[in-house]
């Protein structure tokens, strides 16, 4: 049984992952093994003129959250449909992405506030004591 969730923020410079769950949360940053450089389309050259995906960061990344019981995944551009479709093409975690979804460039707190809030996860209460 899988007692956390996972919210991996991807771009194409690095990825944060945070495991979160009813006991606090952990967090992991990834960074591709190639230096991304910004790339300029030219005419008649050959290529997209688009970063390509780092299929070794894909797989840290897939490695990362292997025992989330849930995965969302959010992020800037394609970066994440690119790991969405390479968890579900080449792993067994597919099923457990419950969202692929637009954040910008949030905050590490705006990340994880997102994440319980989407998972439902609240703080632990104490029972209040009779008569308080």
């Amino acid at each position: 049984m899988h007692n956390y969730h996972a919210v991996v923020w991807i771009d194409n410079r690095e990825a944060k992952i945070f495991h979160v769950g009813l006991t606090g949360t952990d967090q992991l940053e990834l960074h591709p093994k190639f230096e991304t450089r910004h790339i300029h389309h030219k005419a008649n050259e050959v290529g997209s003129g688009h970063v390509h995906e780092d299929k070794g960061l894909m797989k840290a990344v897939s490695d990362a959250v292997s025992d989330a019981g849930e995965i969302l995944i959010i992020g800037p551009a394609q970066a994440k449909t690119e790991l969405a479709t390479y968890l579900r093409e080449k792993t067994q975690l597919g099923s457990r992405i419950v969202g692929v979804e637009a954040a910008d460039h949030p905050t590490d707190g705006q990340i994880i506030a997102y994440a319980k809030h989407h998972f439902k996860i609240s703080p632990l209460r104490r029972n209040a004591s009779p008569g308080s």
